[in-house]
């Protein structure tokens, strides 16, 4: 090795570490260099992307930040519903929470059995929560117990009216069903239940039914397990979506430039009126039909195949199936033309409240029906009292003779859906007057005259004794108590002036909910209120009301009662295991109303009804009825048993002073 290069490199080392304040003088300018470069680039960046936002969005920039209080929330939060009889829906619940959760998202996890609807459910509309369902299918197609009552309320409002094809618009939700495909007739019936209805109610389904599948040979993954682990990883993928704006997956179908699944909230949306918004968007949204399952299952497979060129053989299969999306479309139509005729006929004349649908079903029921909104039917008891036989209760009570009362209603809709209605809920249903009215003479003439036309069909009936069937042929007493709730017709003061002008007496009967109504009513014969419970939660459970303040309007109702200068009458109806231990509240709201008379009655079971869930098992007999009547006299000095008409199960308490 050459000694002069190691001596080279030696005086090199010594020369760096003389001048090494120069060194790291340059090293701190080339470092400074390159920040002052990248604040150039980062400056000229921030400048190019203020350009292209729109000066409204600048707008909300204040020192370098959005602020959070304007910037827009499409999901505030997940609400998981569940009703469960074994505890797998609830576990499912548990599951899907957590990974909600992960999400950063508030969740709350709610069984059904502690839920109200008809108080909470409408909160949704504009609460920005996306809903998920999980319900299990019990015996025999039946809700869980704990879902009972949530898809009971739900399947009445889909049927009904009054709630409209808009009333859950703004609602977001998923459902999930689990069942087991060994049961063929009702597999997942529940979650395909709800799904129907809500959707019905106007609520956006954001993304297709899951169905769990307890039967491991035919379910989907292999167990109920996999089914749903495989639906909530495309439930937390659609939420992750929704929180970012997009209204709906992307089906690869969108324009060049215009993806729908991008465009956020209002920006997304042509301004238009309440009205359109409520058809036109309403059934844009609508991808899939009621029975979707999923979106693995529908949509992609059928459109390739349909595009792609088609086997002879197979072309009776694709025709068929092509049928049968027809058929289902129209069953789809015919389920909701019923709220779509609502609305355009709110918009413009008043309707008939007799549709023709009820007038058929009412006619074979029996019912004479008068003008559009009126009815009258022949009772039993007179056709009794004809033969000379026994009489109903009020001929027991009140000395009303069975052959000479008719029995009508000036309005058959009703404000409840009692539980042990006679009529199993054919009636039209409402909360106010909203149909077209017929004058009060033509009323009553038709309703004479239907009365008598099917009285002469008993002309020389073998047993029906000549006099009463001339007696009965004059109308002398009026049972406002038919159907329905004849307080409900405006023009009802009117209609009993008429009765009392041709000397008819008037026995009027309400279900205490139209307290104004009462004060206003004219004098009657008596006046009946209807009291089938005495505390607000049976009440609700029994009666059923419209009304959400339903309790209130009760209670004001008796006391409208106690003000009115006439004969009045409480009318109780017991049902076994539902309201016969309430006797000291029952007692209070006596002396509430301070009625002249109380009529306790046993309820009557008329047969297996879809709409009611009561069996024999709910009727008292007899026995029990005189035993609560009598115990509930103990209770209330002023009154004492009256009367008693065993076959009708009544009993009557009358006032001391009569």
């Amino acid at each position: 090795m050459d000694p002069s290069l190691d001596m080279w490199d030696f005086s090199s080392l010594i020369s760096l570490w003389i001048n090494r304040f120069y060194i790291y003088l340059g090293f701190a300018f080339g470092f400074s260099l390159w920040i002052c470069f990248q604040i150039v680039i980062r400056k000229q960046n921030k400048n190019s992307q203020e350009k292209t936002v729109p000066k409204a969005s600048r707008d909300l920039m204040t020192n370098g930040y959005i602020s959070l209080q304007k910037k827009e929330v499409f999901v505030s939060g997940v609400k998981i519903f569940y009703g469960s009889q074994t505890g797998k829906a609830k576990g499912f619940a548990t599951v899907l929470a957590e990974a909600v959760s992960s999400l950063d998202l508030p969740v709350a996890v709610i069984n059904l059995k502690e839920y109200d609807p008809d108080d909470h459910l409408v909160e949704e509309v504009t609460s920005k929560n996306v809903s998920a369902f999980l319900v299990a299918t019990y015996t025999d197609g039946r809700p869980t117990e704990s879902a009972e009552w949530f898809c009971r309320w739900l399947e009445e409002a889909a049927n009904d009216f009054r709630f409209g094809k808009t009333y859950l618009k703004g609602v977001r939700y998923a459902v999930f069903g689990l069942g087991n495909s060994a049961y063929v007739s009702h597999f997942n019936k529940v979650g395909k239940n709800v799904d129907k209805w809500l959707w019905m109610l106007g609520a956006h389904r954001v993304m297709s039914r899951g169905e769990g599948d307890c039967n491991v040979v035919k379910s989907k993954h292999g167990s109920i397990e996999a089914d749903f682990t495989a639906w909530k990883a495309r439930f937390i993928s659609r939420l992750q979506a929704l929180c970012k704006g997009e209204r709906k997956p992307c089906g690869g179908n969108c324009k060049k430039g215009k993806c729908e699944s991008n465009q956020h909230g209002s920006e997304a949306m042509e301004p238009r009126s309440h009205a359109q918004e409520g058809f036109h968007q309403r059934d844009a949204e609508q991808e899939e039909p009621f029975g979707s399952t999923s979106e693995e299952e529908s949509g992609t497979e059928d459109h390739q195949s349909l595009k792609s060129v088609i086997d002879v053989e197979d072309l009776g299969k694709i025709m068929d199936r092509m049928k049968k999306e027809k058929r289902e479309k129209e069953q789809q139509e015919g389920e909701t033309s019923l709220i779509r005729s609502t609305v355009k006929n709110e918009a413009g004349e008043r309707r008939a409240m007799i549709t023709p649908a009820l007038r058929e079903a009412l006619t074979k029921q029996g019912y004479q029906l008068i003008g559009s909104h009126s009815g009258v039917k022949l009772c039993r008891w007179t056709k009794s009292m004809l033969r000379g036989r026994g009489g109903c209760y009020k001929h027991t009570f009140y000395g009303i003779e069975s052959h000479r009362c008719m029995e009508t209603t000036p309005s058959l809709a009703c404000a409840n859906k009692c539980v042990f209605c006679w009529r199993h809920h054919t009636n039209p249903v409402g909360t106010e007057w909203r149909w077209k009215m017929d004058q009060a003479e033509m009323i009553l003439k038709e309703a004479i005259e239907n009365h008598q036309n099917v009285m002469k069909q008993f002309r020389g009936v073998p047993g029906v004794r000549e006099e009463r069937f001339e007696e009965g042929m004059t109308v002398k007493h009026c049972a406002l108590s038919l159907v329905g709730e004849p307080i409900m017709y405006p023009e009802i003061n009117r209609f009993l002036k008429l009765l009392h002008e041709r000397k008819i007496s008037s026995f009027l009967v309400t279900n205490a909910q139209f307290p104004a109504e009462i004060r206003n009513l004219k004098p009657v014969t008596q006046l009946y209120v209807s009291v089938d419970a005495s505390t607000k939660e049976s009440l609700k459970k029994i009666d059923r009301p419209l009304f959400k303040d339903f309790w209130q309007r009760f209670l004001d109702s008796l006391k409208a009662l106690a003000a009115k200068q006439q004969r009045t009458v409480y009318r109780l109806t017991l049902v076994k295991a539902w309201n016969v231990d309430e006797l000291q509240a029952y007692a209070k709201l006596v002396s509430l109303g301070n009625p002249d008379f109380i009529e306790v009655k046993g309820v009557t079971y008329c047969g297996e009804s879809s709409a009611s869930s009561l069996t024999m098992a709910n009727v008292p007999w007899h026995e029990e009825v005189v035993r609560f009547v009598c115990e509930l006299v103990d209770l209330i000095p002023d009154y004492e048993i009256a009367c008693e008409h065993e076959h009708s199960n009544c009993l009557l308490i009358a006032h001391k002073k009569f």
